[in-house]
């Protein structure tokens, strides 16, 4: 089934003609998570009219039977298989009414009135290219909610024969943690992709989510591009739930692979040689092996201390490079 050929299925239409903002969520395999998403847009006031679109990626466990069942008023599109983060975003957007686009992410929890700040916000600040909140873990601590653009020397201090050197790890802290403040309006480089909110203008403008990106490293490009035209801003007085990893972790085997192949591509994108990019890419290949005996080891190591969460999230680590070794490594390389 192609793009164009995609079935989609329009609920009830909403009550209200005119939309300030279109919530657009990418879904795959996530059936409660979405659940309490919606629930949570739609029985707490927003103070703004909006509509919800859900692009489920053929997903198997009844997520698209249950909006379809619990949510009429959601506007469902259905794909015959996963066809990535970006294009269902794309597929989302493209029947969305609304002024302002609002890409969330499946395993949210939106307060009240959150919607109706980021439309004041873009009111005020019409010269405001994307706009993304501060987000909060289950456990109650804050996440990482902007960073730096990513270099290769950052990522190079995931390998784990460099990172015992030290030589990157300057690079890597300063992209994945360095200055975050998580109160107040600051712009900012790169939003994480759980929760953005762009202009129609501005979406466009930027040409949308890049498809090539099928899981991961899309928020990255996507905050590059509309950084080219209009600044990227960090709301602290705006606060999101963000389970954080849940959806991915699930789904370990398509998660895992397709960021190590995101990165490769954003680097090129941002123009690396070729010769940097082969040069990564064997790095990277020979590091697999050591990685996976690392989350082995650390798997074990947290069982018998009694940590069988984190145990669990070790093993999962260890099958998606796993999988990525086997399974991906062809795709990786030609990325």
């Amino acid at each position: 089934m192609t793009l164009l050929e995609t079935e989609t299925v329009l609920a009830t239409p909403p009550a209200v003609e005119t939309v300030a903002i279109s919530v657009c969520i990418a879904n795959w395999n996530c059936r409660e998570l979405l659940r309490k998403c919606l629930q949570s847009l739609y029985q707490r006031p927003q103070g703004v009219s909006f509509e919800v679109i859900v692009a489920d990626n053929g997903s198997t466990d009844g997520a698209a039977e249950m909006v379809s069942r619990d949510f009429p008023h959601v506007r469902l599109i259905r794909n015959d298989g996963n066809r990535g983060f970006s294009v269902a975003s794309n597929q989302a957007a493209s029947v969305a009414r609304g002024q302002f686009l609002f890409f969330l992410n499946n395993d949210t929890d939106i307060p009240a009135h959150t919607l109706r700040k980021f439309v004041r916000y873009f009111e005020r600040n019409p010269n405001v290219g994307m706009i993304g909140p501060r987000l909060r873990g289950r456990d109650g601590h804050h996440q990482i909610s902007y960073r730096r653009r990513p270099t290769m020397k950052a990522l190079l201090h995931r390998i784990s024969l460099l990172r015992w050197t030290g030589l990157f790890r300057k690079a890597y802290y300063d992209y994945r943690r360095s200055d975050y403040r998580p109160e107040g309006v600051q712009q900012v480089e790169i939003l994480m992709g759980a929760a953005v909110v762009l202009s129609r203008e501005t979406y466009q403008q930027c040409g949308g989510w890049d498809e090539h990106f099928r899981f991961g490293v899309e928020d990255i490009d996507l905050s590059t591009q509309v950084s080219k035209h209009k600044p990227v801003m960090f709301l602290g007085d705006v606060e999101i739930t963000h389970y954080g990893r849940e959806a991915s972790r699930g789904n370990i085997r398509f998660a895992a692979p397709n960021v190590a192949i995101g990165y490769v591509r954003y680097f090129r994108k941002a123009g690396a040689t070729p010769v940097k990019l082969a040069i990564y890419k064997m790095l990277v290949t020979l590091d697999a092996p050591m990685q996976i005996l690392g989350k082995v080891v650390q798997g074990v190591t947290r069982e018998l201390r009694g940590e069988r969460i984190k145990a669990r999230r070790s093993r999962l680590a260890a099958r998606g490079l796993w999988h990525f070794l086997l399974g991906e490594l062809g795709r990786f390389w030609k990325a």
